[in-house]
Formats: C-alpha cells, structure tokens, sequence
C-alpha cells in the first residue's frame, strides 16, 4: 500500500478477537472537490475484506462475523464515495449487502496452474499458437529491462492511445519498489537492431502472478506480446502456482486474455454513495 499510495494517504480498519486479528480491510482514502471518497489504489486489482480464517471454525458464520465489524467499520467512515474490488477469493459478500452496500460482478482471467507449462500452450487458442511460432525468431528478451525506461516507453504508449492515468514517475516507482523486493519480473523484447518492441511487468507471489502493465512500441509486431506473456509465464511456473491477466471488462481484451485458454473467474466490486446518485460520476 505504501508504494502504489504515494503521496496518498490509506489506512487500515482491523477486527480483532482477544488481541488476534481475524480480519483487515486497507483502503486509500482522500478528499477532493469536498467530497470523502475510499477507492482502489493504483495498479491494485483486489483489496477488499483479508480473512485470517481459524482451523475448525464454520467458514460461513466466522466470515459473517467479521465480514460484519469490517463492513460496519467502513459505513461508519463516512465517506461519501466507496468502491472496493474484493480478491476472487473472497466469495460471500453478504455482510456488506447487510450493512446497506450494493455490489456488480467483474472479471477477470487467469489460468489457475503453471505447473504444466507445455498443456497451457496446448490449451491456448490456435491463433495464439501460430503467433508465437511467428515471432519467436524475431526477438530476444531482455531480462533486465530498465525500470525509467518502461516507464517512458509506458507513456508513450499511452499518449498514443488518447493517455492514461498513470504518471510516469509513479509507473517508475512502483516497478523500482517491487523490482528490489524481489516479487517482480520487467521483461522486454528486443529485434535484431536492438530495439524495444513490447515490454510487460509481472508482479508475483507463491500463489498467483499478476499482469499489471504493458507497453508497445509504434513499430511492434502483433504478436508480440503473446511471445513475451508466454516467456514470462514459462518462466514463472517454478515460483507461483497460478497467473492473472488482470481483466479486462473490455471486449477486445477480453478477448485476447481469453485466448490464452485462461479461466474466466468473477470478483465483486462493492460500494456505496452518498448521496446515491454520486455513482453516475464514478468511472467504473
């Protein structure tokens, strides 16, 4: 949180049971044009409730219970805009439906195990396929792609694109941040005159990958960037058990995370304003 919050403020509402924490909820919080608004941070698909779930406790009643205090925790914030993406993990999210909160369905993709690298490639689209065997010898891929420069190539990608959100000092700050702990790959390809044609960075755990940025030079193949997730996910699939694409509600990429023969997997986006018509200003 404190990296993709910079210059932001965010916070934490707790449930606790005898000193042990049972439940977490982290949030960005801030204040513009006098309103009180709580929403995703930057580049952070999932926030939402975090369960410490007890061995030997009914999964339903515990959640409920601490599902409850968080959500009430939240109401009780006061803010006039919220709006939470809960991790696909999280599937119950009727405490908040009782605490006066309104919730969509989203997706995203993932493929749920890398452990079989050679069955996903067969699972994959033919389309898929065939671009990667076009391109393969095409590009080398630069392992130790410069953070500055991704961040440049990022926005240059972007302001072709009508712009993005994202500012270029914040693109480089949170490669550099999750680059140095380790948890991060910043691939890129280059062609024969050594020349950037795409570039992705991949954050990770032991359970899950997550795509969360990608940029395309003017000249890239269309093919591109199939070669370079495939290489990434290839070489993931000794330190995760599972990659997400990170998306997209977007019909066309949608359709190319589908092709890779990722799982379509739904999270709940929950939130509530105040006043009620505050939603029609909130880009979703």
């Amino acid at each position: 949180m404190d990296t993709v919050c910079i210059g932001k403020q965010w916070n934490v509402l707790l449930c606790e049971n005898n000193g042990q924490i049972e439940g977490a909820l982290p949030y960005l919080c801030g204040r513009r044009w006098g309103l009180q608004y709580i929403l995703q941070p930057q580049l952070t698909q999932y926030c939402g409730p975090w369960y410490n779930l007890p061995k030997n406790v009914d999964k339903a009643e515990f959640e409920h219970r601490v599902g409850g205090d968080l959500a009430k925790q939240l109401k009780e914030l006061g803010a006039n805009i919220i709006v939470q993406h809960f991790s696909p993990e999280v599937t119950d999210w009727l405490p908040f439906h009782w605490e006066g909160f309104c919730q969509t369905t989203r997706y995203t993709y993932r493929l749920p195990s890398l452990s079989n690298p050679e069955q996903l490639v067969h699972d994959a689209s033919r389309a898929r396929r065939r671009g990667m065997d076009e391109v393969a010898s095409l590009y080398l891929v630069d392992k130790n792609f410069d953070a500055q420069q991704f961040a440049e190539m990022h926005q240059a990608y972007y302001d072709r694109r009508g712009g993005d959100l994202l500012s270029k000092s914040f693109v480089q700050h949170v490669c550099q941040t999750a680059l140095e702990q380790n948890h991060a790959l910043l691939w890129a390809l280059r062609d024969e005159r050594n020349e950037v044609i795409c570039a992705s960075f991949v954050v990770y755990d032991t359970k899950c990958a997550y795509a969360l940025m990608s940029a395309m030079s003017s000249q890239h193949h269309p093919n591109a960037k199939t070669y370079l997730f495939w290489q990434i996910i290839n070489h993931l699939a000794t330190y995760t058990q599972s990659f997400d694409f990170e998306g997209s509600m977007d019909k066309g990429v949608e359709f190319f995370y589908r092709s890779f023969g990722a799982v379509q997997v739904p999270y709940f986006e929950v939130s509530r304003f105040t006043p009620s018509l505050l939603h029609l200003f909130v880009k979703r």
